[in-house]
């Protein structure tokens, strides 16, 4: 028997990748404080990794505790480009900022799934991928931020691989769904290892 799983998330793209694989999901956004969280793991010598699996894990509990019994699926998703941490931009300003930094050079996504019961932590894991970005210059970002427009504000990495974003890479190395925020293939092979969906 299934078991309706609850994301700890109000993201629907990563919504609509549950759901169109089949898991019965319900959305409920955390109560987490991801900038307060973060602070202290900067200046620590955590690794971008960790600092997504610590939010997805933050995330996970804090809504596992809030409906007993219920299997929480927590996610958070880190840009890094060396030991820099990019966030979701603020403005258009930092949207351009985000491409000129990025421009010509690989960046890493750390896209990580927390699992959690009764706020016990089942299982984690962290999808990798890398991105190479072409060179882009400074009038072109311009063109391309006009025309994406505030979409560019939803994205970290102040793009959507799924849509005109795909046009600023040369190469990717990773699976889509690390790229758009969850690593599905391990979050589902889990599920099922949990008996949450039909193996």
């Amino acid at each position: 028997m299934a078991e309706k799983t609850i994301l700890a998330s109000s993201s629907p793209f990563r919504k609509a990748l549950l759901v169109n694989a089949g898991v019965d999901v319900e959305a409920i956004a955390a109560d987490v404080d991801e900038r307060a969280l973060e602070a202290p793991l900067q200046d620590s010598g955590v690794s971008p990794e960790d600092v997504a699996l610590v939010l997805a894990e933050a995330k996970a509990t804090d809504v596992s505790e809030k409906h007993p019994g219920a299997l929480i699926l927590g996610c958070d998703q880190t840009l890094s480009l060396g030991d820099e941490v990019f966030h979701k931009p603020a403005d258009m300003e930092g949207a351009r900022q985000h491409l000129l930094a990025l421009s010509g050079k690989t960046h890493q996504l750390n896209s990580a799934a927390v699992l959690a019961r009764d706020g016990n932590v089942l299982w984690r894991h962290v999808g990798i991928a890398n991105l190479t970005m072409r060179p882009l210059s400074p009038a072109f970002i311009g063109r391309h931020l006009a025309r994406v427009g505030h979409k560019a504000l939803g994205s970290v990495g102040a793009y959507q691989i799924e849509g005109e974003g795909v046009q600023l890479f040369e190469k990717i190395e990773g699976d889509y769904f690390t790229i758009v925020g969850l690593p599905l293939l391990a979050v589902l092979a889990e599920l099922r290892q949990l008996g949450a969906i039909d193996a």
